[in-house]
């Protein structure tokens, strides 16, 4: 009779541990999603795969999270759209970042992911105008897009490589005819976005041996590139859902990776008449040259070394007057990364 009364109590014990566990399950379940409106500051283009494979492959919504994207015309409305609450998250070019924090009376907006470890920032030019490297742009003339921001940084990356900066001449254009301006050679060379300018002038029919795309990154330019901004008032309220988030698109990021067509795909359908293999060479350029760089498969993805965003700080002091010098700290906000064991490229 002692085994038989053992013998139930042990089956209700289970029987309870298994109740208890399913209603924890579905407490978990039915725990409400945080909304979260993500501003891109420029059109869809192939280097948001990451984001739009979170979204695809659940990663999102597995951290309760219901995201949606929206797009803003640069980096300083994006920006503006998170300090005000509008946005609670943004991608947007660290360096403009650095410099809206100048500004008197902003919220402490804070990057919480580096999404390019290295800035796309390059001069595009043709070899067929003699220019081969950097130094070759003496005498030259670079076509220059309206608010672009590579051409910020230029004036310390001429000094640094020994550039006499008034023999170089700016032709200022829309960014809507930068490529065909360059390939109608009214201009050596251009300012922009190497994994875009790169590419739409090789799918305009330039030839790929006659462009020399110089990265500013090979060069000496420190910058980090795109960062995802946070709202700090709903990093502060909801920690978690930003830790979420983190995790998700590192999730997209490995994703991409490992599937590039696919990720290519999720982008294009994104695009108006998105064009699939236009798309996929942009991410591919993307990837290798800004995203998994050497410094990445080192420390994991979506952090920054404090030193070297104090040198990048530096480098944009050249070309602008900052009312108070912000230092790394104030840029940048790790507390949302997880482990770096967590944020190997897989």
């Amino acid at each position: 009779m002692v085994g038989i009364k053992t013998i139930v109590s042990h089956v209700l014990l289970v029987l309870s541990l298994v109740l208890a566990a399913r209603d924890v399950h579905a407490t978990e379940s039915a725990a409400p999603s945080v909304a979260i409106h993500l501003t891109f500051d420029r059109p869809v283009d192939a280097s948001m795969a990451p984001f739009f494979m979170a979204a695809k492959d659940g990663q999102f919504g597995a951290e309760h999270l219901n995201v949606s994207f929206n797009s803003a015309a640069g980096s300083p409305e994006a920006l503006a759209r998170v300090a005000k609450g509008d946005s609670e998250l943004a991608l947007v070019d660290i360096n403009e970042l650095i410099r809206f924090r100048d500004k008197a009376d902003v919220p402490t907006v804070k990057a919480v992911f580096v999404l390019f470890n290295r800035a796309p920032y390059a001069i595009v030019a043709r070899k067929s105008r003699g220019i081969h490297l950097l130094s070759d742009l003496d005498g030259k003339t670079i076509g220059v897009a309206d608010s672009d921001l590579s051409i910020r940084l230029w004036p310390a990356l001429a000094r640094q490589n020994g550039i006499d900066v008034s023999r170089v001449k700016f032709f200022k254009m829309s960014a809507a005819v930068r490529e065909p301006v360059l390939s109608a050679g009214q201009v050596d060379a251009v300012a922009g976005f190497s994994y875009l300018s790169a590419v739409n002038l090789r799918d305009r029919g330039v030839p790929a041996d006659d462009l020399a795309v110089l990265r500013y990154a090979d060069y000496g330019c420190e910058a980090y590139g795109f960062a995802v901004v946070a709202n700090p008032a709903f990093a502060a309220a909801k920690p978690d859902a930003v830790k979420g988030f983190v995790r998700a698109l590192i999730a997209g990021i490995n994703a991409t990776a490992k599937e590039p067509a696919r990720a290519a795909d999720e982008a294009a359908g994104r695009i108006d008449d998105g064009d699939r293999d236009l798309e996929l060479a942009r991410l591919r350029t993307v990837l290798a040259d800004n995203i998994l760089t050497d410094e990445v498969r080192r420390n994991g993805l979506g952090g920054v070394d404090p030193a070297r965003l104090e040198r990048a700080i530096d480098q944009i002091a050249e070309d602008f007057r900052f009312r108070k010098r912000p230092a790394a700290g104030d840029i940048f906000d790790d507390r949302f990364l997880p482990p770096v064991e967590s944020r190997l490229i897989n």
